[in-house]
């Protein structure tokens, strides 16, 4: 280390030779679910309603004592407690106090505080780290005193279920009566297993998967304020794979981005996941549907030998199945914007022809096959199998049609 300039240096020189050059100390990378979390509940993408009900019942000044969040994860239940806690707080310096508000146009005086986790009177707990009655005991004994700088005392609680059951019984009285400057905001993945006492005193939210063409659009965004090319049949494939979780979506991209090396590809995407080429695993649909078994005997060995996990490739087909279905029976499906164009043009073709029966089956044999295939000392052949059953049932008719 080189005192003066305290810069990493290396090794020192050999004599008569000069000394190594300083090394600069590299700026540490942010992955982008971390760089874009939202920071104003208008960055919230697919919760309107929950930043509705709030708006509302902070204009009216019918603030509850608690919320209690719950969705899977990803969905944005920290980052949403964090931006309610600053909603609670929010103050503009040199500005007269207006009260708690959904509009943060710019930062307040305790806003950065917050979304950084280290205001002295926005107190954030893990309970799956923090179970006992003693952890809870010392928040207990903490919220008679009032807040050092900000409005409220805002205590959350993240992944709450994992509180023991004397935890939660110590928190029953002072949730349900707690002084007037403090509020407890909740965040869950598994709301059945907070007890019913409990809920009973919270505000609950559940907060939504968010939609596919609202995720896409929304890593669109991202994409383009990273300077990073992207194929919008590959954000489809990432969007698919998310399941609506923003987090899963933005931690695919981040390994997408790394993997093509500055471009998002279909190709590129697929690769990475394992995936089998959705314009493929229609060709394998129709071999099998028109009880062609050579031919998809030669298209699943060929999407394998590209790399494709058989029972990847069989759960792609279920989707696929599953699709068709829709196409045939639910208006407008044809619209979803996750769809590739051959996906959507072939899709409509086989629903024009397929019986709702014959889908049906096909169903049923491929998620019945699933777990086999994933069992399997040899996936392909197990797989293969899978599809010999499939061909075979295509065409055979119902039990009432065989009556008759």
């Amino acid at each position: 280390m080189d005192e003066t300039h305290g810069t990493l240096t290396d090794e020192p020189g050999l004599p008569g030779m000069p000394a190594a050059a300083p090394v600069p100390a590299a700026t540490p990378y942010r992955v982008l679910a971390r760089k874009y979390r939202p920071q104003t509940f208008d960055d919230l993408i697919g919760q309107g309603a929950m930043v509705r009900t709030l708006g509302n019942a902070f204009s009216a000044n019918r603030i509850p004592q608690a919320w209690m969040l719950t969705g899977v994860r990803g969905v944005g239940k920290t980052t949403t407690a964090r931006i309610l806690a600053r909603g609670l707080n929010y103050l503009r310096t040199g500005q007269p106090d207006t009260g708690p508000t959904v509009s943060m146009p710019e930062l307040g005086l305790h806003c950065q505080a917050i979304m950084e986790s280290r205001h002295m009177d926005v107190l954030e707990m893990d309970a799956a780290s923090h179970t006992g009655i003693d952890d809870v005991r010392g928040i207990i004994d903490g919220i008679r005193y009032a807040p050092v700088s900000a409005r409220y005392k805002v205590y959350i609680v993240d992944e709450v279920h994992m509180l023991s059951e004397k935890a939660f019984n110590a928190f029953l009285k002072t949730l349900e009566e707690p002084p007037p400057h403090a509020k407890f905001v909740f965040a869950t993945t598994e709301i059945r297993k907070v007890p019913v006492t409990i809920l009973s005193r919270c505000q609950r939210f559940d907060l939504r998967r968010v939609e596919a063409d609202v995720l896409a659009a929304h890593l669109k965004k991202i994409c383009a304020a990273e300077g990073v090319e992207a194929e919008n049949e590959a954000l489809a494939a990432v969007t698919r794979a998310a399941e609506g979780s923003v987090r899963d979506a933005l931690s695919l991209l981040d390994q997408a981005i790394a993997h093509g090396a500055g471009a998002v590809t279909a190709a590129g995407v697929r690769d990475m996941l394992g995936l089998a080429d959705r314009s493929r695993i229609v060709d394998l649909f129709e071999a099998a549907m028109r009880g062609d078994v050579p031919a998809a005997f030669a298209e699943l060995r060929s999407q394998y030998d590209a790399g494709a996990d058989p029972a990847v490739v069989l759960s792609d087909l279920a989707g696929f199945t599953h699709l068709v279905t829709r196409l045939k029976l639910v208006p407008g499906a044809e619209a979803d914007p996750t769809l590739s164009e051959a996906e959507r043009v072939r899709g409509t073709q086989f629903a024009g022809r397929l019986a709702v029966r014959a889908l049906s089956r096909a169903w049923q044999i491929l998620l019945k096959a699933l777990p086999e295939v994933q069992a399997a000392p040899r996936p392909l052949a197990a797989a293969e199998m899978v599809i010999v059953r499939l061909a075979y049932a295509a065409d055979l008719p119902t039990p009432d049609e065989a009556l008759r």
